[in-house]
């Protein structure tokens, strides 16, 4: 056990933190702090070796936030966020571990660039990346958030959305800076994609870039993720888009089998 120093919260510390960090890691602290289960204030900040003022602020900024609440006569405890986290962190684990043989024998057959992404607020969020063998250079990276009506996966993640959420979504992405686009032409082709199965990215995010997605679905039939395959659009003519969307649509499809999905499972499109 370490000895508690004198002045616990003026002491000097052995590891240097980045400027204004203290209060990021006191309010880690305190959470790794109620891992065993409710704690009393008084505990709590003897444990922490800080003052029961300062436990006090940190502890109620984590229940405002939701990561703590408060028992009375118990203490302190978890809240529901970290439960909720905790469930998408599991969610995307899962997907990309299941997803990665697949997609990188896609990745060998195309010799392009594949990514796996899912929703995340709006956007749609990269887990994971693999390069392609050819000269391209695709500027995305693992954690990056796109747009969702510029970018392929980020269409493929929309197929089952209904039309004014399209545009709702089309209008923030606008507003937000994605490349200028027509909402018309946009929607339309949106319609043929959700016939299709698939979606493309016909240089709308990057210049001389395509791509072509597929929805992942899980047990449910729900959307869960999608992937894509982008690579520059002099190997990306309409005739290889259309031979490649077999590839992209079967690998997706092997994944989501893989989350549960079968042949009879409804899928709830146009449910939003």
């Amino acid at each position: 056990m370490k000895n508690s120093p004198s002045n616990p919260e003026s002491a000097d510390s052995t590891v240097k933190s980045p400027p204004g960090s203290q209060t990021l890691l006191r309010g880690l602290d305190v959470l790794d702090a109620v891992v065993d289960g409710p704690i009393a204030l008084a505990d709590l900040a003897a444990r922490l070796g800080l003052t029961r003022s300062t436990t006090h602020r940190l502890a109620n900024a984590l229940i405002d936030r939701r990561y703590l609440t408060f028992v009375p006569r118990l203490g302190y405890q978890f809240g529901p966020k970290l439960l909720e986290l905790g469930f998408l962190a599991q969610r995307q684990a899962d997907v990309v571990q299941i997803a990665r043989p697949h997609i990188e024998e896609l990745a060998t057959l195309s010799e392009d660039t594949v990514h796996l992404g899912i929703l995340d607020q709006d956007r749609a969020l990269y887990l994971d990346k693999i390069p392609g063998r050819r000269r391209v250079e695709i500027s995305s990276r693992i954690g990056d958030r796109q747009p969702l009506t510029a970018t392929g996966l980020g269409k493929a993640l929309m197929l089952d959305d209904l039309p004014t959420r399209w545009e709702m979504l089309f209008a923030g992405d606008q507003a937000a800076g994605a490349p200028a686009a027509d909402y018309g032409l946009w929607a339309e082709r949106m319609q043929g994609y959700v016939g299709a199965g698939r979606a493309f990215d016909l240089e709308e995010n990057q210049d001389q870039i395509r791509c072509v997605a597929a929805p992942i679905r899980d047990a449910s039939g729900r959307i869960v993720a999608a992937i894509s395959v982008s690579s520059a659009a002099q190997y990306m003519s309409d005739e290889r888009m259309g031979t490649l969307s077999d590839d992209v649509r079967g690998t997706a499809t092997a994944i989501s089998r893989d989350l549960g999905w079968t042949d009879e499972t409804p899928i709830p499109r146009q449910k939003r």
